[in-house]
């Protein structure tokens, strides 16, 4: 037992139950996009080809945009996974251009009768934030050996 603590022979269990987590979490992540994908596909058939008028969207396209921001999302998150499989490590550069993904689509399908007036600000600054954060992390990058 005394072996397992050992610095080197520990920091190689964690390195496995990080590796499991990971690929534990690629799979499942791999199941939502399959489900988001299919879901995406059933509201477009059931809009194009089942309501009145035919070949129309009875769902606002916002709504529609908002169903396949939310598959690009998932699938950065499996890039931000498959980096750190990689790697060993985790990207900010990627964990920031997914927030900020995040934040736009948000602001993409916003409903002004939904929320308040504050909340499309807060949404602005944090974009702003996010916007300028990648920004510095690409510079920074770039001046790197």
């Amino acid at each position: 037992m005394k072996r397992m603590f050992k610095d080197e022979n520990f920091l190689k269990f964690i390195h496995l139950v990080e590796n499991i987590v990971s690929k534990i979490l690629s799979i499942a992540l791999i199941i939502v996009i399959g489900v988001s994908i299919f879901d995406l596909m059933v509201v477009l058939c059931q809009d194009l080809f089942t309501t009145e008028p035919i070949g129309f969207f009875n769902k606002t396209l916002l709504e529609l945009f908002g169903l396949f921001l939310n598959i690009l999302i998932a699938l950065e998150l499996l890039e931000n996974i498959t980096a750190y499989l990689r790697k060993h490590i985790v990207q900010v550069e990627l964990v920031v251009v997914t927030a900020l993904i995040a934040v736009a689509r948000k602001i993409i399908i916003f409903d002004p009768g939904k929320y308040e007036k504050s909340d499309i600000i807060a949404l602005a600054v944090a974009a702003l934030a996010l916007a300028t954060s990648y920004l510095l992390i690409r510079l920074s990058n770039r001046t790197s050996p």
